[in-house]
């Protein structure tokens, strides 16, 4: 389209330019001719002015070369509108460290159009809460403004003025929907293979988190391993990735198959189960970190590796690299964070069920938040990977205890946590059916919702 453009404009620029210059041999003869008789001078004048305006109007060699169709022609009126309405649109990025304030008033708000925006969104949607990685977008003119902010994934909060009155209110979040299946084998190592079938980073870690009770992702998989992964991806107006969850998975490891689903309960809290009900999540974790390997097993007679002398080894020894996160492997409360001698820094985690507690040892440090007295949830990091107190190199030493008497962290049994209720299992039936057959499908889907 744009060489048969240039050849239109280079063609009418040529074809004017010849047919403009043969009148001036015409002049330069007349002003020979009547430049020799002073009868015909006034009549030179007159000539030479109107050459003047001609030239004066645009046709000149110059401004012919310069022609070209107007962009209207070619764009369309309706899009330079649009982008003119578009360009009005202002869109400002939180980072981390941001209030909502300096933010709006990045935006070109005053400060106390900043402070006014705030008190009208208290009773919708505290926006002391901003997100960094989220965005205020909005226009605003002289009397009126608009003013977006998303709040999660279904819902985003509308501002508008009107009189020099802020309101606000919760909408919901127009978004565009993709679902597509990604599948392949192992033949490398999990990563590797998931981005080979298309998936990104964020989506193989979402799903080591779904098998991680069932898997142990680092000592179990084999090659010929394979995976199935239903996504639905959503996206804003503009086409920014809003969300990307896994809504269905399947992993075929060592000939066994474990297969999960996405599925919202009555009460909005989302999990995955299996097909037939059973939640994936168990009471404990199988591992509390992501280790190398295990460096030293439990045993009741070990030679200590800085002692020297054979003492029982209580624990499991999981070899990382320093710095690496450490998880509590079930929900709890924090009961000890402290040095605590050959330990070193140790944190002691008494589980929901009260006879049940965990210890993580030779710390690097702690995470936020993590003090005594502090519940945390399962999954939650606690600290860091290293090596204090007497250690040789950086590893987590962990202990499952039973009324107090450690035992051997991978031989405890996990119980599933709780399943689909019975009231609720003619619905999820029929959610797995719908995912069962978009996963055979294995194409495509592309909804507005």
């Amino acid at each position: 389209m744009h060489k048969d453009f240039a050849a239109k404009v280079s063609s009418s620029a040529t074809s004017r330019r010849s047919a403009r210059k043969r009148p001036v041999p015409q002049l330069a003869i007349a002003w020979r001719r009547f430049s020799l008789r002073g009868s015909g001078r006034w009549l030179l004048a007159a000539l030479a002015s109107l050459l003047l305006i001609w030239v004066l109007a645009g046709g000149g060699e110059t401004s012919v070369a310069s022609t070209s169709i107007t962009h209207e022609e070619w764009i369309g009126a309706e899009a330079v509108q649009e982008a003119a309405a578009e360009s009005s649109w202002k869109r400002e990025l939180i980072k981390s460290g941001d209030a909502a304030a300096p933010v709006l008033m990045r935006m070109g708000y005053s400060r106390s159009e900043a402070y006014d925006i705030l008190q009208a969104a208290k009773p919708v949607y505290s926006l002391a809460k901003v997100r960094s990685g989220r965005h205020f977008s909005g226009r605003k003119g002289e009397t009126s403004a608009e003013l977006y902010y998303p709040v999660d994934y279904d819902r985003v909060l509308y501002l508008t003025k009107s009189h020099n009155v802020w309101k606000a209110e919760i909408r919901p979040r127009t978004a565009f929907s993709q679902t597509q299946v990604f599948e392949g084998e192992i033949t490398d190592n999990l990563f590797t293979d998931a981005a080979r079938a298309g998936m990104d980073d964020r989506t193989t870690m979402t799903l080591v988190d779904i098998f991680a009770w069932d898997i142990d992702f680092v000592r179990d998989l084999r090659n010929g391993d394979r995976f199935r992964v239903l996504t639905e991806e959503r996206f804003d107006a503009e086409g920014r990735l809003i969300s990307s969850v896994i809504r269905a998975a399947e992993f075929i490891n060592q000939g066994e198959t474990y297969r999960a689903i996405r599925y919202t309960l009555a009460d909005g809290s989302v999990g995955y189960y299996t097909p037939d009900g059973t939640s994936m999540r168990k009471t404990y974790l199988k591992a509390p970190v992501k280790f190398s390997r295990i460096s030293s097993r439990f045993q009741l007679r070990r030679k200590h590796p800085v002692l020297g002398f054979t003492r029982a080894h209580r624990g499991v020894d999981y070899a990382a690299a320093t710095g690496t996160p450490i998880h509590a492997v079930g929900d709890g409360r924090v009961v000890f964070s402290g040095w605590k001698g050959g330990y070193g820094r140790f944190v002691l985690i008494r589980h929901v069920n009260s006879t049940h507690s965990t210890a993580y040892g030779h710390m690097r440090s702690y995470a936020k938040g993590i003090r005594n007295g502090a519940r945390v949830r399962q999954g939650d990091v606690i600290g860091y990977v290293g090596m204090s107190g007497l250690a040789t190199g950086p590893h987590l030493h962990f202990e499952f205890r039973v009324n107090g008497r450690a035992i051997n962290p991978l031989n405890i049994k996990r119980d599933s946590a709780t399943p689909v209720p019975a009231t609720q299992m003619a619905r999820f039936r029929a959610e797995v059916e719908q995912q069962k057959q978009a996963m055979i499908a294995g194409v495509n889907k592309l909804t507005w919702g």
